[in-house]
């Protein structure tokens, strides 16, 4: 049965739903002029670990309104940290006697989450400074809340200031905010900060970032010297290009592969064939920003194309904000930009575990609003298996918030709740970062890292091999002679692919320790955990109807698009997480030392290594309108190679390792 969800509106206990938006959206059009901050009182605590990295003195660019709205967060301390780990660690590990023996959300909070007592003398304080409460979940793991820039600098005692980071300038602390004594003994972190406002869904399309071509006469459009059309099975149509790696000859890239394409390939149904009740019986639960106003019409037109059986009734629920609270849109990147998300995440699902049920929760934004579409379903137990498909720019949030942030890992794990996350798709983020990073939330020790892979399906609908995703490409011209040649050199620079890397923050798990090379691993987490299909180039084809006005969510007329990204590979692991689950009868809950002992065994996996010989695709854009030669496992400083590597982790997933990995119980 499907959860009695329907389209229920997000509410936690504290959350005041439109009329603290109303209330925290006014405030930036009441707030007096700019105050400087209040001295920390004498019995006050700093935290100069909610400073995040980014907000230094080299990348300041001035000082913010005194009446912008920012988002704050407060993470509150687990009494027992190293209790709740050891027991997150116990039922997860399937040589432990606990194994599989996962807490009630009820129990779960009665032993490990901060008293009630202590989180109501922080929710008061905030209160009585005149800041505006937008949740608190039942786990009482935190508190989101908003004030303006000169409310969060009296009452922190710190000076918000705008930095320049990742492309756009956001707000941060100046220096470390501070909290009474009284009440600080409770708290692990202040975030106060825009950071988290930088997540974005891991979604990747042949195209992303091209721009149209302007025309010599503004009217004929320009014509590449040579046209790639889209094989609908890896080398249905090759084309002819300038010689690279010893041949002419290039298989085309990929429409977009169907269901029944990868339910063969991954070994859910036998090639040839669709399974229309795969992981029947379990839930698979999504968590995006916003959501799709056309998601269940969009996904049964693209079911009925697609050769799966539509939602059934029910088989589809969400918990979602009303559109009036869907707040930070710009630096969110508008719920259009996350729509596609949402229905790539919500068609993955259904294409390869068609049984399935689907619950999706939307934030009302893409940071605290994340964290409650979270606690809603982990203090509920909604579902106990998840698919996050977004993530940070690497780890660089402030310390102590990615700290906090693991807790609410803790409870799913404990909980017997399996978190999936894309691992990002800008391969080590050192062109974002200036250094090397693996994304978070995906590298949280707690949770199963998803990388990426480019996959070949044949026409019989069989798995030929997969690499490691990661793209350069180098645009086909023509010289002076009008013979084609290559712009630059081959293969061209780097375009996307999965990200992965070794932690920075978190140190190694033990279920890492062996499989894991040490110089790869240093001590620390390393990720990926396990990869599936994630080039768009090889990708996946969807249906929407899109968002063209973000004010009034008022949508197009529907269109096939393809996909790919980390975005696509976390979903397609969860439906064969899901589908294992029904065919076991049994919870995985959280995966990785099962993932990690069954690939240690000599498990079922695609260990995608180096190919013998260079991969590459003939591509040419409908939009810029320029021909490429795409090569495949060129992932920035990331590299595959046999056994456990930071592009894929232990392999490429199938149905039969994910079975094997629940017959760990």
């Amino acid at each position: 049965m499907a959860p009695d969800h329907g389209s229920h509106r997000l509410s936690l206990r504290v959350l005041a739903v439109t009329a603290a938006v109303a209330s925290a959206v006014g405030l930036a059009a009441t707030s007096a002029a700019a105050a400087p901050p209040n001295p920390p009182p004498k019995s006050s605590k700093s935290f100069p670990g909610s400073v995040p990295s980014w907000a230094g003195s080299r990348t300041k660019t001035g000082i913010p309104l005194s009446n912008t709205t920012v988002e704050g967060e407060i993470y509150f301390n687990l009494p027992d940290l190293a209790g709740a780990k050891a027991a997150a660690d116990a039922v997860s590990t399937p040589d432990s006697a606990a194994y599989g023996q996962y807490l009630k959300p009820g129990d779960w909070i009665s032993k490990y989450a901060p008293t009630q007592d202590t989180v109501d003398a922080t929710v008061n304080w905030l209160k009585a400074q005149g800041l505006v409460i937008m949740g608190v979940p039942q786990s009482r793991l935190y508190v989101v809340f908003r004030g303006t820039v000169a409310q969060i600098n009296q009452v922190f005692s710190t000076t918000e200031q705008n930095y320049s980071f990742g492309g756009q300038t956001l707000i941060g602390p100046a220096t470390a905010p501070s909290v009474p004594a009284d009440i600080a003994a409770s708290i692990q972190s202040v975030s106060v900060d825009q950071g988290r406002l930088l997540t974005r869904p891991a979604l990747a399309s042949p195209t992303s970032g091209e721009a149209s071509p302007s025309s010599p006469d503004g009217n004929k459009p320009i014509q590449p010297p040579v046209t790639a059309p889209c094989s609908t099975s890896w080398g249905e149509k090759s084309v002819t290009l300038p010689e690279a790696y010893g041949t002419t000859s290039f298989p085309t890239f990929i429409c977009g592969y169907t269901p029944k394409q990868l339910q063969g390939a991954y070994g859910v149904s036998t090639p040839g064939t669709v399974s229309s009740t795969a992981g029947s019986g379990q839930t698979v639960a999504i968590i995006d920003a916003y959501a799709s106003p056309t998601i269940e019409s969009d996904t049964n037109t693209w079911a009925a194309a697609s050769g799966v059986p539509a939602l059934a009734p029910g088989q589809y629920s969400q918990i979602v904000p009303d559109s009036q609270m869907f707040l930070d849109q710009a630096l969110c990147a508008q719920p259009s930009g996350w729509q596609g998300e949402q229905t790539l995440d919500v068609q993955a699902v259904h294409g390869l575990a068609p049984g399935a049920n689907i619950l999706y929760v939307g934030g009302f934004n893409c940071g605290g609003g994340l964290d409650i579409a979270m606690s809603t379903i982990l203090d509920g137990h909604l579902a106990n298996i998840v698919s996050n498909s977004y993530g940070n720019v690497g780890e660089a949030l402030s310390p102590d918030a990615l700290q906090g942030e693991q807790n609410i890992h803790l409870q799913a794990a404990g909980e017997g709740i399996g978190l999936y996350f894309s691992s990002g798709d800008s391969g080590d983020e050192k062109a974002n970062l200036g250094y090397a990073s693996p994304d978070f939330p995906a590298s949280s020790p707690y949770v199963t890292a998803v990388g990426g892979t480019s996959l070949a399906v044949g026409a019989d609908d069989t798995y030929k091999f997969e690499t490691g995703w990661g793209t350069a490409r180098q645009r086909v011209v023509q010289d002076a002679s009008g013979n084609l040649t290559y712009a630059g050199s081959l293969p061209g620079p780097f375009r996307f692919g999965a990200g992965g890397g070794t932690s920075a923050v978190f140190a190694q798990p033990a279920y890492q320790s062996g499989l894991v090379p040490a110089a790869l691993a240093g001590g620390h987490r390393v990720s990926p955990d396990v990869a599936s299909l994630a080039d768009p180039y090889t990708g996946y084809r969807i249906g929407l109807s899109p968002i063209t006005n973000d004010h009034v969510l008022k949508t197009g007329g529907f269109a096939f698009e393809t996909y790919g990204g980390t975005s696509l590979a976390s979903p397609l692991t969860a439906a064969q997480m899901a589908v294992a689950q029904a065919t076991a009868n049994k919870v995985i809950g959280f995966a990785n030392p099962a993932i990690y002992d069954t690939a240690a065994a000599g498990g079922a996996e695609h260990d995608v290594a180096p190919p013998a010989n260079p991969v590459s695709v003939a591509f040419s854009s409908t939009v810029s309108g320029n021909t490429y030669l795409v090569g495949m496992d060129h992932d920035s400083s990331l590299a595959t190679a046999p056994g456990y590597d930071d592009v894929t982790g232990v392999g490429s997933m199938t149905e039969a390792f994910a079975q094997q990995v629940a017959a760990a119980h």
